[in-house]
């Protein structure tokens, strides 16, 4: 079967102020360095872990980074604070420490680089009220800080409140000033998250470049890891999310609020995450916009196929991920309609 594939402007006023859930490929459409598998990834193919960190994955059998990370660290702490010798346990943290600052070194692009972006990428994600990012970089982050920096009409907001997620997250959606506002929240956490020894959650706050500068600090300080879940199977990351306040907050209550349109853009539906669409079931969606990279009419066939499975009998409309409007690609006159790849 051939699905029609639209330019983004010719079906976005279905899809104004609406649901947008963001994966990976957002992200690799501002720098091709997100195309590593993870961040785990990255560190196994460089050789960033000595035998004992290994050792940890493969007995806790996880690929759950920020797992082995808070572990290690939790026990580190604990036997400096009970004057135990333990030098292997504090070298195991250490190592896992800095090779997800490697990593991310590595792979994050610099403020500098995405600042050409933000504007197109602030136009686009405040078509929605809701957006829920899969991704741990901070590329919607920077998008938010531009439009603070901006003060615009229109108000993004992730519901934290001093740092803390607020518990009574409803009432960010009361306009306080703004003619019009967009809630943001991190399904499997972000970098610009993080918990302290006693599991109390933060987010660090920080401006352009400086943002990421402050988080790798707060790791490298050894008060604070990071929270976001990169890795794993379905049942770890399940599992994960479930360890946590916000994320858990996140799965159980604000993915099951009530909603009636959906946009999906860069989400490849992969096998790991499936649990996303399992929570969105019987919210009251009616119809999803899919975002296709390249033509591809296998993956069109397979996301329809999973969204007919998961949310029922929608409507389902495919866009081109690099069509004028959509993400970072500037908005242009459309001379013609729908057209349709074979």
């Amino acid at each position: 079967m051939a699905h029609v594939i639209h330019q983004w402007q010719s079906i976005v006023s279905n899809y104004r102020h609406g649901a947008l859930l963001m994966g990976n490929g957002a992200s690799m459409a501002i720098s091709g360095s997100f195309g590593y598998s993870s961040l785990l990834g990255h560190a196994r193919e460089n050789g960033l872990f000595d035998d004992d960190v290994q050792t940890l994955f493969r007995h806790f059998e996880t690929d759950d980074f920020e797992l082995i990370l808070r572990l290690v660290w939790q026990a580190a702490r604990v036997n400096k604070t009970l004057a135990i010798q333990d030098l292997r346990t504090r070298k195991a943290y250490l190592n896992v420490r800095d090779c997800l600052i490697q990593a991310v070194r590595a792979i994050h692009p610099l403020h500098e680089d995405v600042v050409k972006h933000l504007p197109q990428m602030h136009s686009f994600l405040k078509e929605f009220n809701t957006v829920f990012s899969l991704n741990y970089d901070l590329l919607v982050y920077w998008a938010m800080m531009y439009g603070f920096e901006m003060q615009r009409s229109h108000a993004f907001k992730d519901c934290f409140k001093d740092g803390s997620f607020a518990e009574n997250w409803r009432i960010y959606r009361e306009r306080i000033g703004e003619t019009s506002n967009t809630l943001v929240f991190y399904p499997h956490g972000n970098l610009a998250l993080c918990r302290d020894i006693t599991e109390q959650e933060f987010k660090i706050k920080g401006k352009g470049n400086n943002l990421l500068d402050e988080i790798l600090n707060s790791w490298v300080s050894g008060t604070r890891v990071p929270l976001f879940v990169s890795e794993g199977t379905l049942r770890q990351k399940i599992r994960s999310i479930h360890s946590s306040f916000y994320l858990s907050t996140v799965y159980r209550e604000i993915l099951k609020t009530p909603r009636i349109k959906l946009t999906i853009l860069g989400w490849a539906m992969g096998d790991q995450d499936i649990h996303l669409l399992q929570r969105l079931q019987g919210t009251g969606i009616y119809r999803v916009a899919v975002s296709v990279f390249k033509k591809d009419q296998g993956y069109c066939n397979r996301a329809y196929e999973l969204i007919q499975q998961y949310l029922g009998p929608v409507l389902v409309d495919f866009f081109d991920c690099e069509s004028p409007g959509c993400w970072i690609h500037p908005t242009q006159p459309i001379n013609s309609g729908p057209f349709s790849y074979t």
